[in-house]
């Protein structure tokens, strides 16, 4: 029997959303005030998926899983501005959309095949972006 299990981390980071290519009249037409520079309080929600394992009776260990997310996203962009900082994500706009999707090309490969179910980041209490499962 597959079961679900997902942990839950957060970071502060600055972000603009804008386009280099375009001018500021278009990036303020396009992002709104979205386009200035200005933060939020991030919370990353990962799932994974298997079978229980019967000698630990997990799916994966939940500190794996938390080293995991520290070290290949929380450390990155932890107090940092998303447009300058972050190598991986040079040349994208730091939507929640795309970071969501960054965030899934860091963690896919660090699990073992097929574990990995949805990646969920909240940039607000009331906006959300979700990669894998249900998306």
């Amino acid at each position: 029997m597959t079961v679900l299990v997902g942990r839950r981390e957060s970071f502060n980071a600055a972000h603009q959303l804008c386009d280099p290519d375009l001018s500021d009249d278009e990036n303020r037409r396009l992002f709104g005030k979205c386009a200035n520079l200005h933060g939020h309080n991030y919370v990353l929600e990962v799932v994974v998926a298997g079978d229980v394992d019967p000698a630990t009776g997990y799916v994966l260990d939940l500190k794996l899983l938390s080293d995991l997310m520290a070290s290949q996203v929380i450390r990155d962009v932890d107090h940092r501005n998303l447009n300058t900082d972050v190598p991986w994500l040079k040349g994208c706009v730091p939507t929640a959309e795309n970071l969501a999707q960054a965030i899934w090309e860091r963690l896919r490969p660090e699990l073992p095949d097929g574990l990995l179910r949805s990646v969920r980041i909240w940039e607000t209490d009331k906006n959300w972006a979700q990669v894998g499962d249900g998306a």
